[in-house]
């Protein structure tokens, strides 16, 4: 019988410390200050979702990039976008400086050094961005703690989990050390959205319409389960599903692109609202120790995970999943 929840993961494990960002204290009917550093395809794709979906939630976006070009004309076309009569409120674009990256309410790290072109990639591709990757967060991460920063540090890049805990660790080099509960990955959105689809075009997936979940992370330590239900869960079923979701983006290279459009809005755009609104998102966050993808969301106390009774077999491979992102970690 089912019993174990998602946190019993960190069974044995102390406790997370409390943090009360700024971000928090200006939860309500403030609209938050957002900035976002790294405008490539997904930085920029993640911009324009934000720019057009979130006048409720964001009071500014701040936008970084090495490139000044690419600064400048997204400056240049977001402020131009407007709705004609008045009835959607866009939030305004400026550029930022080196030393205004942290003078915000939400940081979110879109920067990636490395990504495979299409046709080279020999394994995993989140895999091989992390070496690259993982030195650019840091020095973010630790100019955060250099500033003191009480707010949220939101990661994107890939791969998004181990990122989380290279930023948490590399902050500790600065002043003040970011919180674990500062830092959220924004990856499993897409999942979610891979796992929709797939269960909308095959039968044999549609119970995960009804009441399936992802969990764990944006690449191979995914779990899918096409159900939460003791009765109706199926391991086989939801291994494949697991297994589909996870060679997803593939199918997008194979068909000659790289896969951005869509992790960009499901787990970057979409996300974030739904995070800066303290409402329910797929989202990583430390979890003993681990940063952990499950259904979660942000509240005046922090983090509240969705944590229902979850069957036997479904429990031991999230165990086994956070296993091995600790080993990775």
């Amino acid at each position: 019988m089912g019993g174990n929840t998602i946190l019993d993961l960190r069974k044995n494990r102390e406790a997370c410390p409390k943090c009360d960002p700024i971000w928090l204290c200006r939860k309500g009917t403030l609209r938050k200050r957002v900035h976002l550093a790294g405008l490539g395809d997904v930085g920029r794709t993640t911009l324009v979702g934000l720019s057009l979906l979130g006048g409720d939630a964001i009071e500014s976006l701040g936008i970084y990039d090495l490139d000044a070009h690419r600064m400048q004309r997204l400056e240049l076309e977001l402020n131009q976008i407007c709705d004609p009569f008045g009835g959607r409120r866009i939030p305004p674009v400026y550029l930022l400086e080196e030393r205004e990256l942290f003078d915000c309410d939400v940081f979110v790290f879109c920067v990636a050094r490395q990504v495979p072109e299409v046709g080279t990639e020999q394994k995993d591709v989140r895999m091989a961005q992390f070496e690259a990757n993982k030195a650019i967060v840091e020095w973010y991460a630790k100019r955060a703690g250099e500033a003191g920063y009480p707010g949220l540090f939101l990661v994107m890049s890939d791969p998004v989990e181990l990122l989380c805990k290279a930023a948490l660790l590399a902050s500790k080099k600065g002043s003040r050390a970011l919180l674990p509960g500062q830092i959220q990955g924004c990856g499993l959105g897409v999942m979610h959205g891979r796992a929709v689809y797939a269960a909308q075009r095959e039968e044999v997936f549609r119970s995960y319409l009804a009441g399936g979940r992802v969990f764990g992370s944006h690449g191979g330590e995914l779990v899918a389960a096409n159900s939460l239900s003791e009765g109706d869960y199926d391991d086989e079923t939801s291994r494949r599903l697991t297994d589909w979701v996870i060679h997803a983006n593939l199918q997008v290279r194979r068909a000659g692109f790289k896969p951005y459009i869509a992790p960009a809005c499901s787990s970057g755009a979409l996300t974030i609202l739904r995070i800066l609104k303290g409402q329910w998102n797929y989202s990583s966050n430390d979890l003993g120790g681990v940063y952990f993808g499950g259904k979660n969301r942000t509240t005046e106390k922090g983090i509240e995970w969705e944590a229902p009774p979850l069957p036997a077999p479904l429990f031991e491979r999230l165990k086994c999943s956070w296993c091995n992102l600790e080993k990775l970690l």
